[in-house]
């Protein structure tokens, strides 16, 4: 059974249906491997183990039949505890939620139930998302698999650890600032966030249940997988119309064929505008840049011209403080907007927040303004390009620390949010679909991935050109001790 371990969702699927493995078989193992690691992980924090396992005898006696439900007949998920679960207690970590139970999935979650998925449980988080790292004030922390003293990276990093530690094959997360990308990055797995709006948010929770539903940009769900395979296969399931949300649009998935890799042109950076990645960071991207010239492929190191990186992301911190803020009393805004005000960050992210969480509506319309014209520049800088290839987070996991306390990378001390959101926020700000793949090592032997940035409504052309790279790049690699 431990030979199930590791094996991607589309694997796994392809097992099931040509019986050479049972559904049952495929949930013991990974409930075997969730009792043996999860313990020192604290990645899943709500089971689903017994409804599962009766799942799981219906999806064999189904397959019997010759009938399936779908291209996840049987497969085991995690989902994100920030996604509606009909009957499957839901908290996004905030305490008046502690003992929620929904009687509706999220959408992103009907639609992977309907795909034939069986969901193993829920994976840890901050409260309502709103962290680079991974500590629930109702389950405590999340450990990175890579080294315990680190983060997973949040917010989705309970879904990343489980990942990395072979606790489960897919997960649906959710990405607001970079919280599918940074655990991806910090944990060594590939990840997805796709174009604003192309997947429902329905049933999403960073605003508690019944509350106006305040985030209408930059927010989207996301799968977080160990190949761009599964990833394709996810975005396929829960991509699409959904009558709660009217903005998910009927876009055509079509998967796009993967040319050869000479073939493809790609630009990079290593820095935006001031900010710039780690050495180590550096090094990576440097020696890809060489690697596929050497592979016959266009490359450049190259930013958008003129593109303005400090209006981004303040203009980021306005239009997600203000949507967020919407959402919330008068009394809680002014705490988180005090709790901000309180770090010693100097970056726009953190100014943004603070002057989004009292924004008005002429300044929030004219900062959507503002973001238009950014996104602009920034599509006619990727028509030229298949791919702009860019860091995670300035450097690679961090040990645990206080919310908002400096990261120190190569020596110094950098901000909280210039170094774990800088190159994130950008691509929530203008909208643009990213794969982040990992793409080798740090010095201490920490996972950094990359981002692989493509055009507005292009995520099946971008997912076959992150797909490419793997040759590349590589696949994934197991922590030490998994």
């Amino acid at each position: 059974m431990s030979e199930l371990i590791y094996r991607t969702a589309s694997d796994l699927a392809r097992l099931i249906r040509e019986k050479k493995a049972s559904a049952l078989e495929i949930l013991d193992a990974h409930f075997d491997r969730i009792a043996k690691f999860n313990p020192n992980l604290n990645a899943i924090v709500t089971p689903n183990e017994e409804n599962a396992r009766q799942r799981a005898l219906e999806a064999d006696a189904v397959l019997a039949k010759g009938e399936s439900w779908g291209p996840l007949h049987g497969v085991p998920v995690t989902i994100k505890d920030v996604f509606e679960t009909a009957g499957l207690r839901t908290t996004s970590s905030f305490k008046p939620l502690e003992n929620y139970v929904p009687k509706q999935d999220a959408t992103v979650v009907a639609r992977v139930r309907q795909a034939g998925a069986i969901i193993l449980g829920k994976t840890n988080m901050p409260m309502l998302a709103m962290d680079i790292q991974c500590d629930s004030p109702i389950f405590g922390r999340t450990n990175n698999p890579w080294d315990v003293a680190r983060t997973p990276g949040g917010s989705t990093g309970g879904g990343a650890a489980s990942l990395a530690a072979g606790l489960s094959p897919l997960e649906i997360g959710s990405d607001i600032g970079g919280s599918v990308r940074i655990p991806a990055h910090f944990c060594g797995v590939f990840s997805l966030k796709p174009t604003d709006h192309l997947v429902s948010i329905a049933g999403h929770i960073p605003e508690p249940p019944g509350s106006p539903q305040g985030v209408r940009h930059m927010g989207m769900p996301g799968p977080l997988a160990r190949s761009v395979e599964d990833l394709r296969l996810a975005l396929s399931l829960i991509a699409g119309m959904d009558g709660r949300r009217w903005e998910a649009p009927p876009v055509p998935l079509t998967p796009v064929q993967k040319k050869p890799l000479k073939e493809y042109r790609f630009a990079w950076t290593d820095h935006f505008g001031s900010v710039a990645a780690s050495q180590d960071t550096q090094a990576i991207l440097h020696k890809l840049a060489d690697d596929l010239t050497r592979a016959g492929c266009h490359v450049e190191q190259a930013v958008p011209p003129d593109f303005d990186f400090d209006l981004a992301w303040q203009l980021y911190g306005e239009i997600a403080g203000a949507e967020i803020g919407s959402g919330m009393e008068t009394m809680p805004r002014l705490l988180t907007r005090l709790q901000f005000q309180m770090m010693s960050d100097p970056s726009p992210i953190k100014s943004g927040y603070i002057h989004g969480l009292s924004l008005k509506m002429g300044r929030y319309v004219d900062a959507l303004t503002k973001r238009d014209r950014l996104i602009s520049q920034l599509e006619a800088f990727l028509s030229h390009w298949d791919a702009w290839l860019c860091p995670v987070t300035v450097g690679s996991a961090f040990e645990h620390c206080k919310t908002g306390q400096p990261i120190k990378i190569d020596g110094r001390d950098v901000p909280y949010f210039t170094a774990n959101m800088s190159f994130t926020t950008v691509f929530n700000m203008t909208g643009s679909p990213v794969v982040v793949l990992p793409a080798g090592q740090s010095k201490a032997g920490l996972p950094i991935g990359i981002q692989v940035v493509g055009r507005l409504w292009n995520d099946m052309a971008l997912l076959s050109v992150a797909e490419a790279l793997t040759e590349v790049t590589g696949g994934f690699q197991s922590p030490p001790g998994f």
